[in-house]
């Protein structure tokens, strides 16, 4: 019976797979986004959103428990610096697959897949976007006044004027 084995063995033996996943976890705590495979994505979410977790809890145990996992000193400095004290608040949900469409020499689903808080065209867009809905009945109609050329740039409104006088004559 296979109970409880829902994950991806992406067709490597338990040893590659191991070796592989630890590589893209350095690679995406290193680089901050990496590009692969769909279900390679998947995969290392899954592999290295516990790692994240337990770099927010910076002792010496879970350092070695984390290195035990990436074996790369640079990759575990980067993590319990950088991306621990970015994500310190973030109660989960460290990375963001997004897909980027087929791969034209086999056809397989390509994706990215980056650490959210380290994505600043993200960050822009969710600012901008923060706007609520307001109905035209409960906005109050404001009146500004209007301002002639003159009162805002009187030096352009002479030059409009010697202009208007040239054409007169």
């Amino acid at each position: 019976m296979r109970h409880n084995k829902k994950f991806n063995h992406l067709s490597r033996t338990a040893s590659h797979r191991a070796a592989m996943l630890s590589n893209m976890a350095t690679s995406l705590i290193l680089h901050k986004r990496i590009t692969t495979t769909l279900q390679k994505a998947k995969a290392l979410r899954v592999y290295v959103e516990p790692l994240i977790t337990k770099a927010k809890d910076d002792t010496t145990a879970s350092r070695r428990v984390v290195f035990s996992y990436l074996q790369n000193k640079y990759a575990i400095t980067e993590l319990f610096g950088a991306v621990a004290t970015k994500v310190g608040n973030r109660p989960g949900g460290y990375t963001r697959i997004i897909k980027l469409g087929k791969r034209a020499s086999d056809d397989a689903d390509m994706a990215f897949i980056e650490l959210v808080d380290f994505d600043e065209n993200m960050a822009k867009a969710a600012k901008k976007t923060t706007r609520t809905r307001r109905s035209k009945k409960s906005a109050t109609k404001v009146e500004t006044p209007v301002e002639t050329v003159a009162e805002v740039a009187p030096e352009v409104a002479a030059e409009e004027a010697s202009v208007e006088e040239k054409a007169a004559e």
